[in-house]
């Protein structure tokens, strides 16, 4: 038997993007563990990718390219060669290219967060036909369009710094299920004596291991925010020197925040005027006697109306208090700007003839159904879906259903599994997992290229994106050079060498070691040369202002909610939110039999208050619903729920939840106040028991 180890990457949406190392027994992959030389990894996975061998090896992988022999959703397909399939596809795009090239869309996102099976090939590809452009706003992009504004990328906090904070916010996050490595060093800094504090509606696994829990009404943290800075002004918990220094707007913000007493911070959070002023007179306090202070917010605050201005209040804080001038202390949003990648090369945004039109991910609902109209363009006729599952991760998902029904509507899918998508697709192409391809990685938890080795032959006749794509643009008739670069190509071009953060930087080098830190400062911000237009951190925005935006710090309340729309929180009075399940991320993994039986079924998390006044049990099965949908599933009453919201952890495949549903039945397609992103958690519902 011959065994070797293999260098590989965690590909998942993730911030910790783990170092892996991949066992393999005469070309099998037997186990993945987590490299224990790589500083942020340190040898542990979680539950999920530690079983990413029963993944790859499922049973159920698609190793074929399929044909639809069914209706659409029936999921009934016959096998066929690549060639048929290739052709078929081609023969379908050609005439749609010729004649209205924008009615053909891609649909990814990030089934994998690689630069190289992610958006290079396939956007060459696109780009050359001269596709709709799409718009992939669906996790992050009001939080980073409210950080950028303030901050001026997503560069923050070094996570290999947060265990000597003394201090540490974590905010609207439950690391323990999605950053487990960072609550590594929080648990740390909690035996150093450091206070953790949760912000968060829901009682999370993070929030009970806390020292404190605050548990404000969901989109209500940018009005926390602004208290924070009321009484931090008020009550002079300030650094005068680094605000006079580092920062743009001041006396504009001092302003608005007297605006925000606590009492009204505290009556539209649905919290004790205690907890606001006791949490500013702690983070204030303890930064004014140099204790390192540091927030760690996550994209549950931004997946509201106010998303972005959410964010952008909270990352005012650690300038108003100097916490920028610890290594430990600060802001971390995302550290994924820190990279220097080389998108547009990789991308080939040279290829374009003109600027197509941009779909909005998160509306592909309605813009499935749109007819053809001089503001839209041509009707969408063609979708080509990677890396996704729209149909279950998509909002208001009966329209995203119907959109996807469609009889006229040609729709290709490169999958691992038979997801829920792929059920109303014409042509199934079989993908690779990331243990039988090759990758590069940037991250947005931590510092490190990354780098992933092929460590097995693809499975059956599955083939990388890449190669995928490569062949497409070859039956399309395009017969440019970049449609020849290898992946290692393509990864050895995946950053930029030139810049000096990524002195060094060389691709046979960085797979042979797996990962390579950036070269960064410890604080980033010590001494301002923050990357906004003023090089300071801009508590007023003129860009903003030009954007049509409030240049200051501003609370903006949720589309549903008593103060937005009285009259639909009377007929929908709870507010509901679906963060992810502990053992999925996102849909991936909802097949593997493991994890599912660990998630149990379906479940919706209420409130006593708010069960008993609606007659339900603990175990009832129950039904929540509102003018777009609704969806079952077995309640569980408890206090981790605050009164007033009901939590439905997601997202399961609407396949395996016992009605065919899923959490998405109820969302909007409403976007956020900045960055065009999901209100995922600005949703309002009704509920009622329903027999077994």
């Amino acid at each position: 038997m011959t065994t070797t180890q293999v260098r590989a990457a965690c590909p998942l949406d993730c911030p910790d993007t783990c170092a892996l190392l991949v066992t393999v027994e005469d070309g099998v992959a037997t186990a993945v563990k987590g490299d224990p030389d790589h500083p942020t990894t340190a040898g542990v996975l979680c539950t999920k990718v530690s079983r990413y061998t029963e993944r790859t090896y499922h049973e159920d992988r698609l190793l074929h390219p399929l044909r639809r022999v069914g209706k659409k959703g029936e999921g009934k397909f016959e096998r066929i060669s690549w060639e048929e399939a290739l052709e078929t596809i081609a023969a379908r795009l050609k005439p749609i290219a010729e004649r209205a090239p924008e009615a053909i869309l891609p649909y990814s996102y990030c089934g994998t967060m690689g630069l190289i099976q992610g958006e290079s090939m396939s956007s060459r590809f696109f780009n050359k036909i001269g596709a709709s452009l799409l718009d992939r706003t669906i996790c992050a992009m009001a939080g980073f369009t409210g950080y950028k504004y303030t901050i001026g990328g997503s560069i923050g906090t070094d996570m290999e710094q947060f265990q000597n904070a003394k201090l540490l916010i974590i905010w609207g996050g439950n690391p323990i299920a999605s950053n487990l490595h960072f609550w590594t060093r929080a648990q740390e800094a909690k035996r150093n004596g450091a206070k953790l504090i949760a912000i968060d509606p829901y009682r999370s696994l993070t929030a009970e291991k806390c020292h404190q829990h605050i548990a404000l009404l969901p989109g209500t943290d940018g009005a926390l925010a602004l208290g924070l800075m009321h009484v931090l002004i008020k009550e002079d918990l300030l650094d005068h020197d680094y605000i006079a220094q580092y920062t743009l707007g001041f006396e504009e913000l001092k302003q608005r925040a007297a605006e925000w007493t606590p009492e009204r911070v505290a009556a539209t959070c649905g919290i004790t005027v205690d907890e606001v002023v006791d949490l500013a007179r702690l983070y204030g306090g303890m930064a004014k006697a140099g204790e390192p202070v540091a927030i760690r917010t996550n994209y549950g605050v931004q997946r509201v109306r106010g998303g972005g201005m959410s964010v952008r209040n909270m990352a005012c804080l650690p300038a108003l208090v100097g916490a920028w001038r610890h290594a430990a202390g600060g802001i971390q949003l995302s550290s994924g700007g820190s990279f220097p990648t080389n998108k547009p090369w990789l991308q080939r945004t040279d290829l374009l003839k003109k600027q197509p039109r941009t779909i909005n991910m998160t509306t592909i609902g309605d813009d499935l159904l749109r007819p053809a109209s001089a503001a839209f363009g041509p009707a969408l006729e063609a979708v080509i879906v990677y890396n996704s599952n729209p149909l279950a991760i998509a909002p208001d998902s009966d329209k995203v259903m119907q959109g996807f029904m469609r009889e006229d509507l040609f729709t290709v899918v490169l999958e691992h599994f038979q997801t829920d998508t792929v059920d109303y697709a014409d042509i199934v192409l079989p993908a690779t997992t990331q243990l039988e391809h090759i990758d590069a990685h940037t991250s947005y938890g931590h510092l490190y290229m990354m780098a992933n080795n092929a460590a097995v032959a693809p499975m059956g006749e599955a083939k990388a994106n890449t190669e995928i794509f490569r062949l497409l643009a070859a039956k399309m008739g395009f017969d440019d050079d970049c449609f020849k670069d290898s992946d290692d190509q393509l990864a050895a071009q995946a950053f930029n060498a030139q810049d000096v953060r990524a002195i060094g930087f060389d691709w046979e080098a960085l797979k042979q070691k797996g990962w390579q830190k950036l070269n960064m400062p410890d604080a980033p911000f010590a001494q301002g040369g923050f990357p906004t237009p003023s090089g300071k951190c801009e508590f007023y925005s003129a860009q903003m202002q030009a954007d049509g935006l409030d240049p200051l710090p501003a609370y903006i309340p949720p589309y549903e909610s008593v103060a937005s729309n009285p009259e639909l929180a009377a007929r929908y009075p709870l507010a509901m939110i679906s963060p992810p399940a502990r053992n999925f991320l996102n849909s991936t993994f909802v097949n593997v039999k493991s994890l599912r039986s660990a998630e149990g079924e379906p479940h919706l998390d209420i409130h006593p208050d708010d069960s008993a006044a609606r007659g339900i049990a603990h175990g009832d099965m129950v039904r929540i619903f509102n003018d777009r949908g609704s969806f079952v599933c077995k309640a569980r009453v408890t206090d981790k729920a605050r009164a007033g919201l009901v939590v439905g952890l997601s997202v399961w495949w609407k396949k395996l939840a016992k009605d065919g549903k899923n959490a998405n039945e109820v969302t909007s397609q409403q976007l956020t106040d900045m960055g065009r992103a999901p209100t995922f958690y600005d949703t309002l519902v009704q509920v009622e028991r329903v027999a077994a």
